[in-house]
């Protein structure tokens, strides 16, 4: 959660948004995007030969679990299809620089005796290419806006973020706002990412992490997308919530709470705090 103090004590990410005029994103084909997206387990069906011939990509998944996936799929050594994202020569954008991370499209896919890992990456690459084709920032956006690479790396932060469906727009809009504001982000999600972990305690010490995805520590947007966003936080990316949101907090399970004012943030940091300390006493 972004917060202007050093930790006190572990918390849940947040972020938070200012309206200050109409923060204008309409990232052409980005809206008709993820039509296929899934967002449930990995579920591999079997054929009667005991392989199986689909492979699911759940909205959020990390490049590292859908390679993993794929490997399963096709009964290859781990790391293999890692291995093999050079020799596939995806079709990425050039912001990516060779990282499919963000176009791995959530969905199922077929496999068959002919499935290569280049293959299966190549179809997830283009699939998101054309889901996502030819998307550009409006002309006239203004200073808050960002290409369609960073539209991408948004929608993943609130993927990753996001308690559900409902909050994706608010959690995008504060992205926005404190980009607008000139603050740190301050995202749970892209320490998590950068740690591979993910948990919903950050420590102070993780917040010193010196790494180009430590959110507390520098300024903007990461790098690249944190995992692999599905049609609900894409659409939000491009079309947030209006309001002036700063700072956000997961207290529990479906209570994101919202707010411009850092008092009342730190008063639902505290009573979070609360609810992990008595959750990890009763075991």
């Amino acid at each position: 959660m972004p917060d202007e103090t050093p930790h006190e004590a572990p918390r849940r990410s947040s972020s938070r948004l200012t309206h200050r005029g109409r923060v204008t994103l309409i990232v052409a084909g980005i809206l008709a995007a993820a039509a296929a997206a899934v967002a449930v387990p990995l579920m591999l069906p079997e054929d009667d030969g005991g392989r199986p011939d689909t492979v699911t990509v759940p909205e959020g998944w990390r490049s590292g679990q859908v390679y993993a996936a794929v490997d399963k799929a096709l009964e290859l050594p781990a790391g293999t299809t890692e291995k093999a994202v050079p020799k596939a020569h995806l079709k990425l954008p050039g912001e990516a620089d060779g990282n499919p991370e963000g176009y791995l499209f959530p969905a199922t896919y077929p496999v068959d005796d002919k499935s290569t890992p280049q293959s299966l990456l190549s179809y997830m690459v283009n699939t998101a290419t054309q889901k996502f084709g030819g998307s550009r920032p409006a002309a006239g956006a203004d200073r808050a806006a960002v290409n369609s690479y960073q539209t991408i790396t948004v929608a993943s932060i609130v993927q990753a973020e996001a308690d559900n469906g409902e909050d994706m727009g608010k959690v995008a809009r504060v992205i926005y706002n404190r980009i607008e504001q000139g603050m740190p982000l301050q995202m749970d999600s892209t320490i998590n990412y950068a740690l591979d972990r993910s948990t919903l305690d950050t420590s102070a010490k993780d917040t010193e992490l010196d790494n180009p995805y430590n959110t507390y520590a520098r300024k903007g947007l990461p790098p690249s997308p944190i995992g692999n966003p599905g049609e609900a936080a894409l659409k939000a990316a491009v079309e947030p919530t209006r309001g002036d949101w700063l700072y956000f907090v997961t207290v529990k399970p479906g209570d994101t709470r919202f707010t411009a004012d850092y008092a009342e943030q730190r008063r639902n940091v505290a009573e979070f705090n609360k609810i992990q300390e008595e959750r990890k006493k009763s075991g």
